[in-house]
């Protein structure tokens, strides 16, 4: 007689399955979507698409799906903003720096900075072995060389130590120990190319990928965009400042990651370690790595700091079978059970859906608000559901006609690799696949796994495969048929914690974003609003979590209004323009010196 195992303690990944593992007694899914983010905010952010989210807030409804008077959401100022937040103690600073950075000689240096950080190839690919072991490490190395000599200020007022070899992690001291640092982070390790001939997009590319052409506009190669502009912005920013003579009141941390392309285990992971050895849990007023720009939003120009990003799980399915000649196959083969398992996945996605009080909400308030050009039916919905939810469920079927914005919101799943079979006359003995899914804010790890086993667990019996789950066996059918199916996971990154908005770093970054927005077209007044959002892939923040409760990711990229905006990250003809890398610079010189001053944190 089949049987499903019940009332079971799991010893490895326990805590993923439920004690009573008999079909009935799983859970529904829960409504997992964290956010909903128009189509035009992922394409307009930098090299990084952009998603959104938060907490969930609870909230009462009556019969007519309204929400109760005690409950009811003023919608009389939906997304406030910051006020411009230009340096006061540092003004004539600031103002002196941001006329050299306006010049055409400082734009020829800039230029040059990040022409020769791309010239130097710092791939990162999956399969390197430990540092210290792999030689293709070593090449980080000469680009350790470059900033000590193009960056000579910094390396002689900064402390600079070699975390893990090639981790490059600076200490700006400040004056005022009592006050928290802050953490600058960026990465110099750049996604892979292949070698020619297997390069078959090699002759796409406009310039040679490590050339560091400059067209007169824009900077061309591996790297450039993703993440060695913010480098050089960052660590270009304090070389201006120190050759201005300023010194900080307040503490900066730098750290550099060599891997971040790889997953960061080599690099980041190691500076975090450091730093969390060094100055303990929450130690820090705020974090800031790459991110987010801003870009024209319905007629707006906004800003988008991501604070949050998905989780991240690969879900591993192993199926084992008797092998054979193929002239006297079974129904199904191994590879034919493992399709099905897939087919099933797929055809079963979680749901989507718009959640009050999570960023991607937030955000869509703050398109209603301040979009110029966002058509009537959309605004006059976005505000109505604050307090309805017959507006909100008009809002998702506005937004959800599309489905590419659903993949953009919850959690997602990707079949990325599929094995099975070794000849064509014989019956595969085994079949294995890897599913990504990545994890909305409001979902989890747990949440994850369960909806998986869940939909494997019926085609088991259908099957008669002995189901097990890390290693501990979920269901035994009534016959041997000699078939496995095993459920593990790998990576099994929780979404990151939601950066809060209603608080001092998030409204000094705000702040600061739009005087360096106005600064750098010598502007006066409110003319770009700020939004949460979220990037879909993620960062070396990941390993900084306990460090501190305020972090962004944000470089002060303009994304303008292409529809290409992402400048070949990842792909071919990655390129930054050189009016980019400038207005960077300036921000994170703005930022250094609002942060330094700030008494709010």
């Amino acid at each position: 007689m089949a049987r499903i195992s019940a009332n079971r303690t799991f010893s490895e990944k326990g805590s993923l399955l439920p004690t009573n593992l008999s079909v009935s007694a799983w859970p529904a899914r829960r409504r997992s979507m964290a956010a909903q983010l128009l189509k035009l905010i992922a394409v307009a952010c930098a090299g990084l698409l952009f998603t959104i989210t938060l907490l969930f807030i609870t909230v009462k409804v009556d019969s007519d799906n309204t929400l109760k008077s005690q409950d009811l959401i003023d919608i009389s100022s939906l997304c406030p903003q910051a006020e411009v937040r230009v340096p006061h103690i540092n003004h004539e600073l600031w103002s002196a720096v941001g006329e050299v950075i306006s010049t055409n000689d400082f734009k020829v240096i800039a230029i040059d900075w990040l022409s020769g950080a791309v010239q130097i190839k710092t791939e990162t690919y999956d399969d390197l072995g430990p540092v210290g072991e792999d030689p293709r490490w070593e090449n980080r190395l000469l680009f350790h060389e470059y900033l000590e000599n193009t960056f000579p200020l910094v390396h002689s007022a900064l402390k600079l130590e070699r975390i893990n070899t090639y981790g490059l992690l600076y200490t700006w001291q400040g004056s005022n120990v009592s006050l928290k640092p802050s953490l600058l982070m960026a990465h110099f390790g750049a996604v892979s190319r292949l070698p020619i001939p297997h390069d078959f997009n090699h002759v796409q590319w406009a310039y040679p990928p490590y050339s560091g052409h400059f067209d007169g506009k824009l900077i061309w190669g591996r790297g450039s965009n993703d993440d060695k502009s913010g480098l050089i912005s960052t660590i270009g920013a304090i070389e201006v400042l120190l050759r201005h003579g300023f010194q900080p009141t307040r503490t900066f941390v730098v750290a550099f990651g060599f891997d971040e392309e790889g997953g960061g285990l080599h690099g980041a992971k190691e500076l975090a370690d450091a730093v969390l050895n060094r100055y303990g849990q929450n130690s820090f007023a705020f974090i800031i790595d790459e991110g987010g720009g801003f870009s024209e939003q319905f007629g707006t120009v906004i800003a988008i700091p991501g604070i949050a990003e998905k989780g991240s799980m690969n879900a591993n399915i192993h199926l084992a079978a008797p092998g054979g000649h193929s002239s006297t196959p079974p129904e199904h083969t191994s590879i034919g059970i493992l399709s099905a398992l897939l087919v099933q996945l797929e055809n079963h996605p979680f749901e989507v859906h718009i959640e009050r009080g999570t960023p991607s909400y937030e955000l869509l308030q703050c398109f209603a608000e301040h979009g110029a050009t966002i058509p009537s039916t959309l605004r006059d919905a976005i505000k109505d559901s604050a307090n309805s939810d017959d507006a909100l469920q008009q809002v998702e079927n506005i937004l959800f006609k599309d489905p590419w914005f659903k993949t953009l919101i919850g959690t997602t799943q990707a079949v990325d690799v599929i094995r099975g079979g070794v000849k064509s006359n014989a019956l595969p003995e085994q079949a294995w696949a890897i599913v990504n899914h990545r994890i909305a804010t409001t979902s989890s790890v747990n949440a994850t796994t369960k909806h998986d086993i869940d939909l494997f667990l019926p085609l088991a019996t259908e099957f008669g495969l002995q189901f097990s789950v890390f290693g501990e066996i979920l269901y035994v059918p009534d016959a041997e048929m000699k078939r496995n199916l095993k459920f593990t996971t790998s990576i099994g990154l929780e979404p990151a914690p939601v950066t809060p908005i209603d608080s001092a770093p998030y409204q000094l970054l705000s702040g600061t974003i739009k005087a360096t927005y106005n600064a750098h077209r010598a502007l006066q007044g409110n003319n770009i609003a700020v939004g949460p959002g979220m990037p879909t892939g993620n960062t070396d923040t990941k390993y900084y979590w306990s460090l501190s409760d305020h972090i962004f990711r944000y470089k002060h990229h303009n994304g303008g209004s292409s529809n290409n905006p992402l400048s070949g990250a990842h792909t071919v003809n990655e390129s930054f323009s050189v009016d980019s890398l400038l207005e960077t610079i300036r921000f994170f010189v703005t930022l250094i010196l609002n942060a330094d001053e700030s008494n709010e944190f």
